[in-house]
């Protein structure tokens, strides 16, 4: 049996123990240095690799999905009267969208169509083929009455010789008193005859040389009035054709602003017309991002409405300019006081592949974009 344990006296207290009863505090382990070893370790090759594979690409948020927004707008001027389209419907190209009035063009039309025939009649021009019209009429019998106020012309010259060599035979033979004189005088006054006919006929001949040029004038004046009634004809049967308003592209309607029964004006905006496929990306890159990329590199992109999705695409072209050249006020220096900002420039990101009926890419949405350069 164990002998019991006695203080002495010196060391004995009011029932605590003594110090040298205390037990020592244990040491807390050090830590292992092999384990901050490994941690660098890993974080050197993560970083390493993060590096390699991320120096070649450049990144950016300030970018969207664009499209060209195809503005519906009409060319003439009349009453709506159906429309077969609503907002967020899908079109095909040469689909209806509206209907308007055509009452009004259809009588312009026939308006414009009987001056084109008057004027056919009249310059004698009928399918690109010269014909007689009441012009040509006019021309030619102007030139077939000159041509025989000529001939008269020719014929009262002739007369007008023989007179004139009777007169002097008989004026001879008078002097030497071989005929009388009242046969003197009778040639005389046939000479004065033939002299007066000659004159009134050059005089209608020359009138009839007049109305040649005259009805040639008129003519030229037909055939020259003909263009325009074709003209009025065709932008009769244009407008015409006009008020049934088509869609251009394949696409979907978005903010439709017109209703049956209103009068819409020329140029005026009736609803727009989002493009099914024509989609590409912009990315505002920095200036500083830019260097490295080139048309064709390859990107790939996230859309925030789609997490965790990724598209793909490629480089189609850069903007020649920064946003800022394009803004409504661009910024100027001209005080001399320049301070850096660093620019954006547009880059265009076309998309590859079909589209994807589930996620499709509406313009507008905010994009996430990755270029991996060359």
């Amino acid at each position: 049996m164990a002998t019991p344990l006695r203080l002495s006296p010196d060391l004995e207290t009011d029932g605590k123990p003594s110090i040298a009863e205390t037990p020592a505090p244990k040491r807390r382990a050090p830590r292992p240095v092999w384990i901050i070893g490994l941690l660098a370790l890993i974080a050197a090759v993560w970083g390493t690799t993060y590096y390699i594979r991320t120096r070649h690409l450049v990144t950016t948020d300030n970018a969207q999905v664009e499209a060209r927004i195809a503005p519906i707008a009409s060319r003439v001027q009349a009453f709506v009267t159906e429309v077969r389209v609503d907002d967020d419907q899908t079109v095909k190209a040469g689909d209806t969208l509206l209907v308007l009035d055509d009452r009004d063009l259809r009588l312009r039309l026939r308006q414009a169509e009987a001056e084109l025939t008057a004027a056919r009649g009249v310059s004698g021009v009928i399918g690109g083929r010269q014909g007689t019209g009441q012009a040509q009429a006019q021309l030619e019998w102007s030139q077939d009455a000159a041509a025989s106020a000529a001939a008269a012309v020719a014929s009262a010259e002739a007369t007008e010789r023989k007179a004139a060599a009777d007169l002097a035979r008989y004026r001879g033979l008078a002097e030497k008193q071989i005929i009388s004189p009242q046969q003197l005088d009778a040639a005389q006054a046939a000479y004065d005859a033939a002299k007066a006919n000659l004159e009134s006929l050059r005089s209608s001949a020359t009138a009839s040389g007049s109305q040649v040029s005259a009805y040639s004038a008129a003519t030229r004046i037909a055939l020259a009035r003909l263009a325009p009634a074709e003209t009025a004809v065709e932008n009769a049967r244009l407008q015409l054709s006009d008020t049934v308003i088509t869609a251009p592209t394949d696409g979907i309607i978005a903010k439709r602003s017109v209703e049956a029964g209103v009068l819409v004006q020329i140029g005026q905006g009736l609803m727009s017309l989002v493009p099914a496929n024509e989609i590409w990306v912009t990315a505002n890159m920095k200036e500083t991002q830019v260097g490295g990329v080139a048309v064709g590199d390859p990107a790939t992109f996230t859309v925030d409405a789609y997490p965790g999705k990724s598209f793909s695409g490629h480089v189609m072209s850069l903007s020649p300019a920064t946003g800022a050249k394009f803004a409504l006020l661009p910024p100027d220096n001209a005080t001399g006081n320049f301070t850096k900002v660093v620019q954006r420039v547009p880059v265009r990101i076309t998309v590859d592949g079909p589209a994807d009926p589930l996620r499709p890419l509406r313009p507008g949405m905010s994009v996430v974009v990755t270029v991996k350069t060359k």
